[in-house]
């Protein structure tokens, strides 16, 4: 047994893991862990939550790769006014038409997240039932809430669901048809994909998610989330879809020259940073050694990174929903382990 291996089966000791799934490749395709737990591995569906933020991203990208669209867009441009009006209104002035793609692309729009925030507080009713909601909720519950901070203020970004959202919107409208005829020409076509689909897809199972000890089935919430949260997938199909977007096979790799610079999340992120549309971490452990990780992680446990470094690539699941950070660490062990 490896040393990949050996963290891996400690970190299923946690008593808060149930089930999990990692797959490790090099770059060159050498498969350095294929493992799995609790009666899962890595042809298992899983529910990537918002790793799904970087398929969005991927369109985003590959629309501007073949301008069809300007990262300094006016939101306004391709979203209705009364969608608009209200939604950004900070000590007083409205900012909502002044939103461009790349202040919902970097998360500093400061436009609040209705998914965690108290009015509306989606993560405590995901706990207690299943229900169905729309794109129309998203905005109306926005409206409700407090901007952070007006756009693009020095250094600051806000992690919010909405911003993918809207752009998810901005993407349907530009392509004139949904999200999910969308991601099949610009990313499963590309890279091959048969096991990943927006949950909305028709006769395609929709894995349940664990709550502590407590499994939950939460088809009609997860069916809903398209763009900031909606895709299914397998880890091996994951990490080729990671593999594409930082290789370079689904938009021109020169792009990520604009869209590195990242900026310092709320504190509750502890020490994500976001770039343009993906997570950056830096860790590091004892006697110096460091570590970058670019990608993404769910609030279910998901995760998603290319370790530049190592020049490899990890993708996999802790289905969990106690604590987004679980997965966080888990890829973060795994990546120490390489």
């Amino acid at each position: 047994m490896n040393k990949i291996e050996m963290t891996f089966d400690k970190l299923t000791k946690n008593k808060n893991i149930h089930e999990c799934v990692a797959y490790i490749e090099s770059s060159k395709g050498d498969v350095l862990l294929d493992k799995g737990y609790g009666n899962k591995n890595s042809d298992s569906a899983i529910v990537l939550a918002s790793v799904t933020k970087l398929y969005t991203t991927a369109c985003i990208l590959a629309l501007y790769d073949t301008k069809r669209l300007s990262l300094d867009d006016k939101i306004a441009k391709y979203l209705d006014e009364d969608t608009l009006r209200g939604l950004h209104v900070y000590k007083g002035k409205e900012y909502s038409f002044e939103l461009t793609i790349s202040d919902l692309l970097f998360q500093v729009s400061g436009l609040p997240d209705y998914f965690l925030e108290s009015k509306t507080n989606m993560y405590k009713r995901v706990i207690n039932e299943d229900f169905t909601h729309h794109f129309d909720d998203y905005i109306t519950w926005t409206k409700q809430l407090k901007p952070h901070f007006k756009p693009r203020k020095k250094s600051k970004a806000y992690y919010a669901d909405i911003n993918f959202d809207l752009l998810g919107k901005i993407v349907e409208n530009i392509c004139d048809t949904d999200l999910e005829k969308v991601y099949n020409k610009y990313i499963y076509t590309p890279l091959n994909l048969t096991n990943t689909y927006l949950a909305y897809a028709k006769d395609r199972p929709i894995p349940s998610i664990i709550y502590k000890d407590e499994r939950l089935k939460r088809d009609k919430l997860i069916a809903c989330f398209g763009a900031s949260g909606g895709v299914i997938s397998t880890s091996k199909e994951l990490l080729r879809f990671i593999k594409g977007f930082f290789g370079g096979e689904l938009f021109c790799k020169s792009i990520f020259n604009q869209i590195s610079a990242h900026n310092k999340l709320q504190l509750s992120f502890g020490p994500i940073r976001y770039a343009g549309g993906y997570m950056q971490i830096k860790a590091g452990i004892p006697f110096g050694r460091k570590i970058e990780l670019l990608g993404h992680s769910g609030s279910t446990g998901s995760f998603a990174y290319y370790l530049p470094e190592k020049n490899a690539y990890i993708a996999g699941d802790v289905n969990q929903f106690v604590s987004p950070a679980l997965g966080v660490r888990f890829a973060m062990r795994l990546a120490f382990s390489i």
